[in-house]
């Protein structure tokens, strides 16, 4: 601030006049005389001087618990000064002298005290050294005070200290909660800035966010969507978005805020691209829910949110894509995105952005599409759908997670009556066999799922299959064989997704693939062991994994369901003994089609 001594130090004690009226001179005991001629010298070469420590510290500890009110005001000015430029950690000694005049009857030299500590719980370390040594009582009883000097102080500092998770759970049980979610309604900026941020930090944790709500800072929050300050639109946008994590808090949101979703569609509008890309998020953690998922739609979401997929600021087209992908959830939502136009935009973006997020964000959302669609999806192909996603596949920039997330769409284009023949004509099958060995689990088991999926349908395009038998990489039967061989070490959810495979290629009546996988060397002979295993099913049928009537003809629309990971590879850790029943019932259904075949 560019203060001079005579500025934050008495006149009287500066002024070296023999004249000086001894009336109206403090009365000043040697040591404090002392300390305001030595701080008069080292502020005027403050840069080059600790006031935390040493002399300096000494000082003004002297002037900070003087009884005079002049010289405590002098401290608590220079703490203030100093702490503006100098945030280093400092020892209790630095912080008692300013706790002590957080006790002062002295609104101003509150207000220093208070100032300096906002200042240091810049530091994690102070920020502890703060909460422990009893810091955070004096500040609330400060931010009690009708006086705005001393909110914007007080609060701030207490804004500072939660940001250390430690501090969160003692601020919280201290009551301070209730009288920062006052705050944030105060007519002063400053005040409602600084309550508006301390709420904010004080949601991110689910415990810590239940006793905001009890708190009463939701409908708070959402009341500051309305105003037109883009940093308390932002902290109310983030905190509300974080309270939409929990399934408890999306469902406060829905039965006790029904303007929430048309503020938030606002404000997707602003100016302000944080506050956008904050928007866009708070939607999206809203999303998860279906009503959430519904009403954003109905309430024309959808007109602010697309035109943002083609921004050229990758966190708003993060954002945006992060919404659209939950959006395309809800089966109703098709129709209304698929109606916008937006479709070729978003498959081209696929291989356009170099944004890894916004890649796998968009292609979950045409996974979705293609899944909630019953009627004619000609219009994917036509957009492009498999040329970009293939191109996507044959690029080596192409993430892990990118990778992974394609996988996962095709094995849903794969079930699709009208989509399958793409996948099987479009040269898939070769690019996922090689991912059968990839040493990522994910990318592994989605991969081997997608192939069980195509063999699902190779009575349609048996010579595809037939052509993949021995390429790329040693092809189909390699993997076969692989993930088949007596090996206590293989995994067995892999090994029943090949046992499945292998018994939708002996169902699909193609005498190809019939002749080529009966008459494998290691093949059968490796499953017939399996199905000797000692885990038989009692001749129960509910135990098999297959329960058709018959095993004649082919079963198209028949898919592989594990409880060991969902359809994006998330591992779920089924029940190893249900995993290793399953794979040996699998075993069995196929020595049993394989007992019933001519070859």
């Amino acid at each position: 601030m560019g203060a001079t001594c005579s500025s934050i130090l008495p006149s009287s004690c500066c002024r070296q006049d023999e004249g000086l009226n001894r009336e109206e001179e403090p009365l000043l005991a040697d040591k404090e005389r002392r300390a305001v001629n030595m701080l008069v010298e080292l502020f005027e070469r403050r840069s080059t001087v600790s006031f935390y420590e040493g002399e300096p510290l000494s000082a003004l500890s002297t002037l900070a618990y003087s009884d005079i009110y002049h010289l405590q005001l002098s401290a608590a000015t220079v703490f203030s000064e100093v702490s503006e430029m100098d945030t280093r950690p400092v020892a209790r000694e630095a912080l008692e002298p300013i706790l002590y005049m957080l006790q002062s009857p002295h609104i101003d030299v509150q207000n220093g005290a208070s100032a300096a500590l906002g200042n240091l719980a810049v530091n994690v370390e102070n920020k502890l050294l703060i909460m422990r040594m009893g810091g955070l009582e004096p500040l609330i009883r400060q931010m009690l005070s009708p006086n705005i000097d001393a909110q914007v102080n007080s609060v701030g500092c207490i804004t500072n200290l939660a940001t250390a998770d430690e501090n969160k759970t003692p601020i919280a049980k201290s009551g301070a909660l209730l009288p920062l979610t006052r705050l944030a309604r105060s007519r002063d900026l400053r005040v409602q800035r600084n309550a508006a941020g301390a709420l904010l930090n004080m949601t991110h944790s689910a415990e810590h966010r239940q006793q905001l709500i009890g708190a009463g800072a939701v409908p708070v929050l959402v009341e500051l969507l309305g105003l037109d300050d883009p940093e308390l639109q932002y902290y109310a946008t983030t905190a509300l978005s974080n309270i939409a994590v929990d399934d408890s808090g999306r469902q406060l949101l829905w039965n006790t805020q029904p303007v929430l979703i048309d503020a938030l569609i606002r404000l997707v509008d602003t100016s302000t691209i944080k506050v956008q890309c904050q928007t866009l998020l708070t939607l999206r953690n809203l999303a998860s829910d279906d009503q959430f998922q519904v009403q954003i739609v109905e309430k024309g979401g959808l007109d602010s949110l697309l035109p943002l997929l083609q921004s050229a600021y990758d966190p708003l087209v993060i954002s945006a894509s992060a919404c659209l992908r939950n959006l395309s959830i809800h089966p109703d939502n098709e129709k209304p995105i698929l109606d916008s136009g937006i479709l070729t935009c978003l498959v081209s973006l696929i291989t356009q952005s170099g944004n890894e997020e916004v890649q796998c964000h968009l292609i979950s959302a045409l996974r979705n599409l293609v899944a909630n669609n019953n009627a004619d999806n000609t219009f994917f192909v036509e957009a492009g759908l498999f040329e970009n996603v293939k191109e996507v596949m044959e690029n080596p920039a192409s993430s892990d997670l990118v990778i992974g997330e394609v996988i996962a769409a095709l094995n849903v284009f794969a079930l699709n009556e009208l989509l399958a023949p793409y996948v099987l004509n479009g040269g898939f099958i070769e690019l996922l066999i090689p991912l059968t060995r990839s040493s990522v689990p994910e990318l592994q088991y989605n991969a081997c799922v997608a192939l069980s999926s195509i063999a699902g349908k190779a009575g349609d395009a048996s010579e595809n299959l037939v052509r993949a038998w021995d390429r790329p990489d040693g092809g189909l039967q390699s993997y076969l064989a692989a993930f088949l061989v007596i090996d206590e070490g293989m995994d067995p959810m892999l090994r029943s997704i090949a046992l499945w495979t292998v018994l939708l290629l002996l169902e699909s009546e193609s005498p190809d693939l019939i002749r080529l996988v009966t008459s494998h060397p290691s093949i059968i002979r490796n499953i017939e062991k399996i199905a000797a295993a000692n885990a038989s099913s009692d001749g129960d049928p509910r135990n098999s994994a297959y329960t058709g009537d018959s095993f004649a003809g082919p079963r198209s629309s028949r898919v592989f369901e594990s409880d060991g990971y969902d359809q994006d590879g998330e591992n779920t850790e089924e029940n190893d003994d249900d995993v290793y029943t399953r794979m040996v019932n699998l075993a069995q259904d196929v020595v049993s089609l394989v007992n019933t075949l001519e070859y």
